[in-house]
C-alpha cells in the first residue's frame, strides 16, 4: 500500500511539475508578446532611426515587415494567422478593410497628438471622424517632366495631348489614375458615375495614345531618371524619388483638378499588442518624429507642426505642398462599388488596347 501511495504521489508530482513548466512557458510567451510590436508597412517608408528610438524609449521591440501593394497587405491580413499590430494601407483599401471588419475601431481616448494633423487630412470620406485610421503620409497625382527633353513644360492635363509629345509620355498603370485624369481634363469628377462622362473621357484618352510611350508601374522611376521619356504621370511620392535621381526632372500638380491620396496607420484585427500599437501611433504623431520621418522618406507630412520644422524651401515647394487654391480642387478616390469599378476597369482596358 505504501508503494502504491508513493507511486501515486510521484505521478501527482510529475503532473504538477509539467503544469508548472507549461505555465512558465505560457507566461514567457505572453511576456514576449507584450514586449513586441509587429508593424506591416511599405518598404523604405520609415526612418529606421525612429524604430530604434521608439524601442529605446518604451522597451518595446519592433518586428518590421513590408509589403509592395495594398492588395498583398489586404490578403495577408484577411487570411489571418499572422500577427500585425500596425499596418499602413491607402485610403481606398482602408474603406474596403473597414467594410469587411478587418480593422479595430480606434479608442481616441488613448490617442495623443491628433491635434497636430491638419484639418484637411482628417474626417475624409473613406474614414469619417477617423474611427479606424490616423494620417501617416499624403500626396497627389501629377506630371513629371524632363526640362531638357521638353520645349514647353506641361502644367495642365490638357497639355499631355500636345503633338510635340508624341511617343514621349509614360503613364502609371492604374484604371482610377488614367480614367481620373481623363475625366479631370474635361472638368469632371474623377469619381464620376455618369456613363456619358466616362465614355467622353475614354474617347479623349484614345486621342492621347499616339503620345503614350508606355504604361508602366514602378519601373517608371528608372526610365525617367535615365532620360528614357520626357514626361510621366505618377504619384508625388514616386516623383520625389525620381527628382532625387535626376536634377533635370520637375513635378507639377495640375491646378484644375487631381487626386489627393492618403496612407494611414490602422490597427488590424490581427493585433495582439494593442497597448504598444497606441504607443507607436502617439510616437509617430509627435512633431519631432513626423519631422524626422518626412525628411527621411521625402513624402508630404500631414503633421502641420512637423511641416513647420522642415526647411523653408521644402515647405514652400508647391509640387509637394500645393497651394490652398490647388488643394480645393483635389479629390480623394471614393469607393465606386463593384458595378462602377468594373466599368472603370473595362474602359481602361479598352484604352490600353487601343491602337490608332
Amino acid at each position: 500500500m505504501k508503494k502504491l501511495y508513493s507511486f501515486f504521489l510521484g505521478i501527482v508530482a510529475i503532473i504538477l511539475l509539467l503544469w508548472g513548466i507549461g505555465v512558465h512557458i505560457e507566461s514567457q510567451s505572453k511576456s514576449s508578446d507584450s514586449d513586441k510590436l509587429v508593424i506591416y508597412n511599405w518598404g523604405d517608408y520609415i526612418d529606421p532611426a525612429l524604430l530604434e528610438e521608439f524601442t529605446k524609449e518604451t522597451g518595446i521591440q519592433i518586428q518590421y515587415e513590408t509589403f509592395d501593394s495594398n492588395e498583398a497587405m489586404y490578403t495577408k491580413i484577411k487570411q489571418g494567422g499572422t500577427t500585425y499590430d500596425i499596418a499602413v494601407p491607402s485610403e481606398y483599401m482602408i474603406a474596403k478593410m473597414k467594410s469587411e471588419h478587418l480593422l479595430v475601431p480606434l479608442d481616441h481616448s488613448k490617442i495623443k497628438g491628433l491635434e497636430n494633423i491638419g484639418d484637411r487630412f482628417l474626417n475624409q470620406p473613406f474614414d469619417k471622424a477617423n474611427k479606424y485610421s490616423i494620417p501617416y503620409f499624403w500626396g497627389t497625382l501629377g506630371i513629371v517632366y524632363n526640362t531638357k527633353l521638353v520645349k514647353e513644360a506641361p502644367e495642365h492635363w490638357d497639355d499631355l495631348w500636345r503633338e510635340e509629345y508624341k511617343n514621349d509620355i509614360m503613364l502609371i498603370d492604374g484604371a482610377r489614375e488614367v480614367m481620373g485624369f481623363g475625366l479631370n481634363s474635361l472638368s469632371y469628377s474623377l469619381n464620376s458615375k455618369n456613363e456619358a462622362q466616362l465614355q467622353e473621357a475614354v474617347d479623349k484618352l484614345y486621342r492621347l495614345t499616339p503620345n503614350i510611350k508606355a504604361i508602366v508601374a514602378d519601373e517608371m522611376k528608372q526610365y525617367m531618371v535615365q532620360n528614357n521619356a520626357a514626361i510621366g504621370v505618377s504619384f508625388s511620392g514616386e516623383a520625389s524619388q525620381m527628382l532625387d535621381g535626376n536634377e533635370d526632372l520637375r513635378y507639377v500638380v495640375p491646378s484644375e483638378a487631381s487626386n489627393l491620396w492618403f496612407d494611414n496607420m490602422v490597427i488590424p484585427k490581427t493585433v495582439k499588442n494593442k497597448d504598444a500599437a497606441y504607443q507607436f501611433i502617439n510616437f509617430m504623431l509627435r512633431p519631432d518624429s513626423a519631422y524626422k520621418n518626412a525628411l527621411y522618406v521625402g513624402y508630404s507630412t500631414p503633421n502641420t507642426a512637423a511641416k513647420a520644422l522642415l526647411p523653408k524651401e521644402v515647405q514652400e515647394d508647391e509640387a509637394f505642398y500645393p497651394s490652398e487654391e490647388t488643394m480645393k480642387h483635389l479629390e480623394v478616390y471614393e469607393s465606386l462599388g463593384q458595378k462602377w469599378l468594373g466599368l472603370y476597369n473595362d474602359l481602361y482596358l479598352q484604352v490600353k488596347m487601343y491602337r490608332k
